[in-house]
């Protein structure tokens, strides 16, 4: 899986491989425990990927140097505002998977929280 993110994202060599390895396991750990199962389904290995897309591209992870999303932008009397990557900014992944539910939920077994 790494390498196929590795070509979705166009990165050419392994110097982001552990970052990615990381995203890859964090996004893992979010479905089965949203989907209350033990193993990701060939079927939403895809799902995964373009969440692991979508996170790296939020989080910019590992990279110091490239500017954080902006959040709003004022010129002169004009204000114009954006909304974070994560509207709950007290539980991000919850938000994050928000986005996906629909397909997530497909695979979701029913438990007790």
């Amino acid at each position: 899986m790494l390498q196929k993110l590795k070509k979705l994202l166009g990165i050419n060599d392994d110097s982001k491989d552990e970052i990615l390895q990381y995203e890859i396991d964090l996004v893992t750990d979010m479905v089965l425990n949203y989907c209350r199962i033990n193993e990701i389904p060939d079927r939403l290995e895809n799902v995964l990927l373009a969440m692991c897309m979508n996170y790296h591209r939020a989080v910019q992870a590992g990279n110091e140097d490239t500017p954080k999303s902006v959040s709003s932008v004022s010129e002169g009397d004009t204000s114009v505002s954006f909304a974070s990557a994560y509207a709950d900014e007290e539980n991000p992944g919850m938000s994050f998977l928000a986005n996906y539910t629909a397909q997530l939920n497909r695979f979701r077994k029913a438990g007790w929280q």
